[in-house]
């Protein structure tokens, strides 16, 4: 039987279009998540069969863990998009217990027509990019997706050549803790290497948005290696770096590296993403393009953005109603309501928050975001220590997971925990310096060095977070602290002013409510300083 794929399929006025990997219902494309048509496209291709439950599994989640539940709403989604339903099954038949049919009588229309060419015959690049661009959108889910080529060696054989190899594979199992990204297989993408190795055509071939391409230099006593961030359908670098070590300190270098590699491609393609979803026609947005055009407004901290992500959050859902990482930017908008008192019962806030937090817990307990958001929970009721194993759980998952490691070390600043909090910290900042909440682990730095006396430190690190782009009104409270701290009244009268220019209300009751201080010296400090600000 013809791949689906390869075909037009027609029936009771549906075209299952495999090449353009498209649903249209009497000539009009139909709204559809690309997941739900790959399952679409693969009981049509199998349309003479059953398809397992498992072979389901495996071809549309890419063999993944998932409930019935889930397998239950895709199905309930395709029967909805070719105008099916579960009583009916005049289109898809469960066959209970075991797997699902394709039962509708299906013609084959005539091939889409050929894109136009250039006089050569191949497609022009301008011809070819919007091809290529639907083609990224529509696979693996909606999610973004990357291949990780090997690095190119420049310098004598020997022992260190094999750092070209290893660096990317060490980059690529690291990568593939992160659930938001489609991750290319090593024995896939480590098939292009060789100096003459075209990325973009590797990328083409491999179907991904997004390629991260590498060098490994060596002259001498010292190592060089060069790292960057391709968008393969246009094949601008999104982002670049470089780091250069002795030849001795390899060993300690590579960790490092793989580390600061994941954790900036974790802020970079969701950035990129948002671009590409802002250029989309709103009917189109999935729900991937919902969460990260959601991510975006949600670290803005401020009532109207926290508002207009929940929106995006919702839409997600609305999309794919098992997508963790929606529900967890849910969870986040409802903390961050409570967290910034938006609105007035701020303890309804939190228990919408950990009661979706839970829920994304869940459906994907390998989620370090979902983990992340009930620690988050568990740190504005006042359980401290509860929210640090949660934050350890996020962590433990994604080692490069930087906000996991901020929020961790923000928690121990309040438990009176100085020097572990410095540690997470710092850890965070290097993981990750132009994270969207960069702002929050410098201020976080500054009521470690309070704790530790350096109220000089404190003061210059209070007041650059408070220039920070994002910083709250929060923010602007703790550099006014720290400045009244280190003796500079002019200074901390102005931050003051400032904090309450965004919050009249804004009241060292409001401040301990948002950062629940365990009973101790550093909680003492604080309240002093407040008291003596008038706050």
């Amino acid at each position: 039987m013809p791949r689906a794929d390869a075909l037009v399929l027609t029936f009771d006025g549906y075209e299952l279009d495999g090449p353009r990997f498209e649903l249209r219902c009497n000539g009009e494309r139909v709204s559809i998540e690309p997941q739900v048509l790959s399952l679409l496209l693969l009981l049509a291709e199998n349309r003479d069969r059953m398809v397992s439950k498992d072979e389901l599994i495996e071809h549309v989640w890419d063999g993944r863990i998932v409930s019935e539940t889930a397998v239950a709403a895709r199905i309930k989604a395709a029967r909805k998009a070719v105008g099916d339903t579960g009583s009916a099954q005049k289109v898809i038949r469960t066959i209970h217990g075991k797997g699902f049919r394709f039962v509708a009588e299906t013609g084959v229309a005539g091939a889409p027509a050929k894109a136009a060419t250039s006089p050569s015959g191949l497609m022009t690049e301008a011809q070819a990019a919007p091809a290529i661009e639907e083609m990224l959108r529509t696979a693996r889910d909606g999610r973004p997706s990357i291949a990780v080529l090997p690095f190119q060696y420049f310098g004598e054989p020997g022992r260190h050549e094999i750092v070209a190899d290893a660096l990317p594979a060490d980059i690529i199992a690291d990568l593939s803790r992160l659930h938001w990204l489609f991750v290319i297989a090593r024995g896939s993408s480590f098939r292009f290497r060789g100096h003459d190795m075209d990325p973009l055509a590797a990328g083409r071939q491999l179907g991904v948005r997004y390629g991260l391409t590498g060098t490994v230099e060596l002259s001498g006593e010292t190592v060089t290696i060069g790292v960057s961030l391709i968008d393969m359908t246009s094949s601008g670098t999104i982002w670049a770096d470089h780091y250069r070590g002795s030849l001795t300190d390899l060993h300690q270098l590579r960790p490092e590296i793989e580390s600061h590699v994941v954790a900036s491609l974790a802020v970079q393609i969701p950035q990129n993403e948002v671009r590409i979803a802002r250029r989309r026609p709103p009917g189109e947005l999935d729900a991937w393009a919902c969460f990260h055009l959601g991510l975006d407004h949600m670290y803005r901290f401020n009532r109207q953005d926290n508002a207009r992500a929940a929106a995006l959050f919702t839409q997600s859902l609305e999309r794919d109603p098992y997508f963790s990482g929606a529900m967890g930017g849910l969870s986040f908008t409802h903390f961050q309501s409570a967290f910034m008192r938006f609105g007035d019962d701020p303890q309804a806030e939190v228990e919408q928050a950990r009661a979706l937090a839970q829920q994304a817990v869940e459906i994907d307990r390998l989620d370090p975001f979902a983990h992340f958001n009930v620690g988050r929970c568990s740190w504005l009721e006042g359980r401290l220590e509860d929210s640090i194993a949660w934050f350890d759980r996020a962590t433990s998952l994604s080692p490069s997971f930087a906000q996991g490691a901020y929020t961790r070390g923000l928690v121990n600043v309040m438990a009176g925990k100085a020097n572990e909090a410095d540690a997470d910290l710092s850890l965070a900042l290097d993981l990750s310096p132009l994270d969207p909440l960069a702002y929050g682990m410098v201020s976080a730095s500054a009521l470690v060095q309070l704790q530790l006396g350096n109220l000089e430190r404190a003061e210059e690190l209070g007041v650059k977070a408070a220039l920070m782009p994002g910083a709250h009104k929060h923010i602007a409270l703790i550099a006014a602290l720290t400045s009244h701290l280190a003796g500079k009244e002019a200074e901390a009268r102005a931050w003051l002013a400032r904090a309450r220019q965004a919050d009249p209300a804004l009241s060292s009751e409001v401040f301990f409510a948002s950062f629940p201080f365990a009973e101790n010296r550093a909680r003492e400090t604080i309240e002093k300083g407040l008291r003596d600000l008038g706050v």
